[in-house]
């Protein structure tokens, strides 16, 4: 499956890596289920009884996806956040990203969906260089919105883990891709991510076997966030010294700590229908979805304990975080 999610809401909360923290350290941009909150404890906090909507296409889909925001600095020392973009060939949403669940390439291994209080995070918030970077983590430098020349497949050709440092006429499309072999016991981990590995030879598109430790094959999550950085491809306004204008929220300026975060939400047996019908799109018989307008409708206002400006250049990055290289 491939359909987009709005925009949620920006904001600064982390119900996994701060649960009940207001504000949580670095800024979001999160999508799904309209219950997103600071605290969504595993085994009692089910998205998809708690939400009455939902900014994705799929209508029973109230799962939570969020990623750090991205941020212009400006030669002046003032940051403004880059907005997103919908992505090719989906219908026109208010930010957001693209969404992925990902069948198995070989036409014929069946995938098991997830469960009520799964959650998992790729990636860390904290790197800045390359070294110790999951899978499939990356950046493209888009020449033009209709992406043409076509690229390829994620993480292939000129992507790299860095953000790009020069002017991306089509904006900068930001790739994450979740590890797709679970222990079939946890829903998550302390570090939320141990429960989950990568294959133990070749790779998901490959149809690679899961490690025995992590024997359960899923669907691989990915997401795709179109960042428009069109409105800063002035670089009369970029930073004097040559360092990448574009940041992410925790204050990474050089795109390695690039990250995210999901956690089940779907209704009932909807997702593992999806999964064994092998939907490939934003429609699929069987499914309900919802017009790009009823999802726009979902928008939620920031928590009371975490109101940040969203829209405006501000003097810092939200949270006075210090932007850094190393």
């Amino acid at each position: 499956m491939r359909f987009e999610c709005s925009q949620l809401v920006i904001e600064r909360l982390d119900p996994l890596v701060q649960p009940g923290m207001t504000p949580s350290t670095h800024m979001h941009q999160v999508a799904g289920g309209n219950s997103f909150t600071a605290d969504m404890t595993p085994g009692e906090f089910d998205p998809s009884k708690k939400s009455t909507c939902t900014t994705c296409t799929y209508a029973d889909d109230f799962s939570n996806y969020w990623t750090a925001a991205l941020y212009f600095k400006a030669r002046n020392g003032t940051f403004k956040r880059v907005p997103q973009m919908t992505n090719l060939g989906l219908k026109g949403k208010n930010g957001g990203m693209t969404v992925y669940y990902n069948s198995a390439y070989d036409g014929k291994t069946k995938l098991k969906a997830f469960q009520p209080g799964f959650r998992m995070i790729v990636g860390d918030a904290t790197l800045r260089k390359s070294q110790g970077e999951q899978k499939q983590l990356c950046h493209r430098c888009e020449a033009n919105v209709a992406q043409n020349p076509f690229g390829g497949a994620p993480c292939t050709g000129d992507d790299t883990a860095a953000l790009p440092n020069k002017i991306c006429a089509g904006g900068i499309r930001a790739t994450i891709t979740f590890p797709t072999c679970w222990d079939g016991k946890n829903l998550d981990s302390p570090d939320h991510k141990s429960h989950m590995a990568y294959p133990s030879s070749g790779s998901f598109e490959s149809s690679g076997p899961c490690p025995t430790t992590h024997p359960v094959k899923m669907a691989q999550v990915m997401y795709e966030v179109m960042w428009d950085t069109r409105p800063f491809n002035d670089k009369s306004i970029w930073p004097a010294d040559g360092s990448n204008p574009f940041v992410y929220s925790m204050g990474d300026g050089t795109g390695y700590g690039w990250h995210g975060d999901y956690l089940f939400g779907w209704k009932g047996d909807a997702l593992q229908v999806a999964l064994d019908e092998r939907c490939a799109g934003d429609a699929c018989k069987g499914m309900k979805t919802q017009t790009a307008a009823a999802a726009n409708k979902c928008m939620a206002d920031q928590l009371a304990g975490a109101k940040d400006p969203v829209d405006e250049w501000l003097p810092s990055l939200p949270g006075n975080l210090p932007v850094t290289y190393q």
